[in-house]
């Protein structure tokens, strides 16, 4: 069984193309700036390399690229689209439709439901995906939501302290995102560390970040809420914010509420804080150069991620391993020693030279930590994938 994985951007298209006889990656690629007539494309197909540019209307327009390479007579690896047995979304929340769905219009309004809570994600998945159901009717479209993987959190944790009615009529409450990353942190930590009982917290740190407590590979508690705006500062949402300061804002700006949100949404987080960009990466190099806000955004975003990493040490009554992942987990030695600093009394001992030198997956605790660190590369797609797969054949 062959499985196309997409993950979508409201203009962009990223697809790896899997093997679930033994799970290898056959193919990726993907489409950016889509509806520019300079839309850009790349495939690699085993040795071969395709780039060019192009005029992509939409993101059906995207997935008949996609197929063309892969069914190319000379270098593709498809007889035909039949070949593919699904195509697999890493949807971000559908409320009442949450677990891994086959994409119907009950999904969809699902979906579309949850729209003004995830409106960076939901628009452009419910567009791209009406467009590739009318373009490819044949073809089984699944959604896997990000909030699955969290449904065995307690309701303790998952529940706020607002009228109960809100909850169960309305839907608010902690759903958690994140899942594809942090099912497989906790699948590979389990497989690394020979052992299936492990308390982990999976810190998934990147434009978009959050930390999960897992025990026994189950998810107990997450950072992430109602929205994928809440939990840390992300690069250009808030993260936390107390929702009082709304009113207040908006009488002495004159902002409306959308207006107000939009900034919170879009022009906040690190961005927000530095006054430059999002990208830890910038950061770390501007704060090197002296640069006050950006050494801030840096000490905001580890200081709240030390503060998430306590309270989750606390539920699970200490931890086993504590991993990093995502673009900025697996790639910043700075980040992570800002986290590890003075948690000798925790039992967390950061190796200096392992940690600069970390590579791929690998360990960078200290032989005296009891609490075991590694940084171990995500991969959401096979989770999706394998999601799919037990769907389309059960």
């Amino acid at each position: 069984m062959k499985i196309l994985v997409a993950n979508l951007g409201s203009t962009s298209f990223k697809f790896r193309l899997l093997d679930m006889v033994d799970q290898t990656q056959l193919a990726r690629g993907g489409v950016d700036r889509i509806g520019s007539v300079q839309s850009r494309c790349r495939a690699e197909i085993g040795s071969f390399t395709d780039e060019t540019t192009r005029r992509v209307s939409n993101h059906a327009d995207a997935l008949d690229y996609c197929f063309q390479q892969l069914t190319d007579p000379e270098y593709g690896c498809l007889a035909n689209v039949n070949d593919v047995a699904g195509v697999g979304f890493k949807t971000v929340h559908g409320g009442r439709a949450s677990g891994v769905q086959r994409v119907n219009e009950d999904v969809l309004q699902a979906m579309q439901e949850m729209s003004s809570v995830a409106p960076a994600h939901n628009p452009p998945y419910i567009r791209a995906m009406r467009l590739m159901s009318d373009r490819f009717p044949e073809l089984p479209l699944v959604a896997a939501f990000e909030t699955e993987f969290h449904q065995t959190i307690p309701e303790r944790q998952r529940r706020y302290a607002i009228p109960s009615d809100w909850a169960e009529s309305y839907q608010v409450k902690r759903w958690g995102f994140h899942g594809a990353s942090h099912r497989y942190i906790a699948e590979r930590t389990a497989a690394v560390m020979g052992r299936d009982d492990l308390r982990v917290i999976s810190c998934h740190l990147g434009g978009s970040s959050s930390l999960c407590a897992i025990r026994n590979g189950a998810s107990v508690s997450t950072t992430m809420g109602m929205s994928p705006q809440t939990g840390l500062p992300q690069n250009n949402r808030v993260g936390d914010f107390d929702p009082f300061a709304l009113p207040w804002l908006m009488e002495r700006t004159g902002k409306t509420l959308p207006e107000l949100l939009q900034t919170l949404a879009n022009e906040s987080g690190l961005a927000g804080l530095s006054g430059t960009s999002g990208d830890v990466r910038d950061l770390e190099n501007a704060a090197v150069e002296g640069d006050a806000k950006a050494q801030l955004a840096l000490e905001v975003y580890t200081t709240d991620i030390r503060r998430q990493l306590g309270g989750l040490l606390v539920e699970l009554g200490g931890a086993d391993v504590v991993v990093f992942t995502g673009g900025i987990g697996e790639n910043s030695a700075g980040i992570r020693t800002a986290v590890c600093r003075q948690l000798e009394e925790l039992g967390v001992v950061l190796d200096g030279r392992a940690n600069v030198g970390a590579q791929g997956e690998c360990e960078i605790s200290s032989p005296p930590s009891r609490v075991k660190l590694w940084v171990i590369p995500t991969n959401e797609e096979i989770i999706v994938a394998r999601q799919v797969q037990k769907l389309l054949q059960g």
